[in-house]
């Protein structure tokens, strides 16, 4: 973040630099409430049936999350990895042989 600094200031020089971190601010404020508006907007267009849907789910970062990441919220905590498992599975055992099925 101060390397940040730096490189603004000596880019922009002293006497233009508040005006640039001013014109910034601005933007962001006006880039979030832009998405504050579409996400409502998208809530009050998919009407009641989608009331419960949670738009954070459609985040990339939550997906990968929740998908690669092993954020069992949804599983049964009652079992473990270990009960999903065939049994035959566990001990190491290889997998039974179906010749039909070639």
């Amino acid at each position: 973040m101060l390397t940040l600094l730096v490189v603004a200031l000596l880019i922009f020089g002293p006497d233009k630099l508040p005006a640039v971190v001013k014109d910034a601010a601005h933007m962001l404020r006006t880039v979030r409430a832009m998405a504050k508006d579409a996400r409502s907007q998208i809530k009050t267009e998919l009407g009641p049936e989608f009331s419960d849907f949670d738009l954070d789910s459609l985040n990339p970062r939550s997906f990968v999350q929740k998908n690669l990441f092993g954020d069992d919220e949804d599983d049964d905590p009652g079992l473990n990895k270990r009960q999903q498992r065939p049994a035959s599975r566990v001990n190491h055992e290889q997998a039974p042989y179906d010749p039909d099925t070639i």
